[in-house]
């Protein structure tokens, strides 16, 4: 039989709600967690130990989003048709749309990154003309999505926001560069690649910004171990953070 880490379907059971079926919810279990710090083998003491908490994302959201996300997609996706000659579909460039805390947010497909920030960009009825940089995200439990770029874009003319999120797994960290479209993002596409190793295809300089050029390793990912090194304090040895959470 399979455990509940093996099998978030069943955790989903286990912590009080109904096992998640395709079709069947708005959110997808990607993981499920075991006690309050993920410690595994040791004599938990702290009461914890049961716990289980399972790590979910959208699975997308159901029309009508509400207020003027209606408009911003159904513009978005007669601006990709176009003359319907070179058109994309907007099924084809977009994966699914998430409403969330008031924020509409927009899943493309990564090797149509740029046709659609273009679009959004250009369009006189879109008009996102500000792109405030890239955050990178770690998600090493969604196999084959580990990674993902998220976008904030802000329409000045129009006073409206959207988020563009694009995905990527662990063996191909590679996504198309916005630079071209959105210059500034420049330095923000330099300090994700730096901090969590996705390649921006395109990029002019993409280089290490923040952590020196012989680094190993990119420091915001979750599987990036915590390393330090023990310090000594008043004759007590502390050791290094990857070493201190222990029961013993």
């Amino acid at each position: 039989m399979s455990s509940p880490e093996q099998d978030p379907k069943r955790a989903a059971s286990e912590v009080g709600g109904p096992p998640v079926a395709a079709g069947q919810s708005d959110k997808e279990v990607i993981d499920v967690r075991r006690g309050m710090f993920g410690v595994r083998g040791t004599g938990d003491t702290s009461g914890y130990g049961r716990l289980l908490r399972q790590v979910t994302i959208d699975a997308g959201s159901p029309r009508p989003y509400g207020g003027y996300f209606d408009e911003v997609v159904d513009r978005l996706a007669a601006a990709l048709k176009g003359d319907g000659t070179e058109g994309i579909a907007f099924d084809d460039a977009v994966e699914k749309v998430v409403v969330y805390r008031d924020e509409l947010t927009l899943h493309v497909r990564r090797e149509l990154l740029p046709q659609v920030a273009g679009r959004l960009r250009d369009d006189a009825g879109l008009r996102f003309e500000l792109c405030l940089g890239v955050n990178g995200v770690h998600y090493p439990h969604e196999t084959g999505s580990e990674l993902h770029a998220v976008y904030p874009l802000k329409s000045i003319t129009h006073g409206r926001s959207v988020r563009l999120e694009v995905s990527a797994p662990d063996s191909d960290p590679h996504i198309p560069s916005l630079f071209a479209i959105y210059p500034t993002n420049d330095w923000h596409e330099r300090e994700t690649y730096d901090f969590f190793g996705i390649i921006f295809d395109g990029h002019p300089s993409l280089t290490r910004i923040q952590m020196p050029d012989d680094w190993h390793g990119h420091p915001q990912r979750k599987d990036y171990p915590l390393g330090g090194v023990p310090v000594e304090y008043k004759g007590a040895n502390i050791p290094p953070p990857d070493e201190r959470r222990a029961y013993n």
